[in-house]
């Protein structure tokens, strides 16, 4: 693998895992019910960032 094709794998994994800490930390702020409106049980909320990171 060339180096270039290395260092842009490294940047979109490090912005990929940035987005999924984000959005835990987000949707972990908002309470029970706010994350009903949403459709997110808070049990979710791990999964639901995983999803949004890929």
């Amino acid at each position: 693998m060339p180096l270039t094709r290395f260092a842009r794998s490294i940047g979109t994994s490090l912005r990929r895992i940035h987005l999924y800490r984000v959005t835990i930390a987000e949707l972990s702020q908002l309470g029970d019910r706010e994350l009903a409106d949403l459709g997110i049980a808070r049990h979710e909320i791990r999964e639901v960032a995983r999803r949004t990171a890929i």
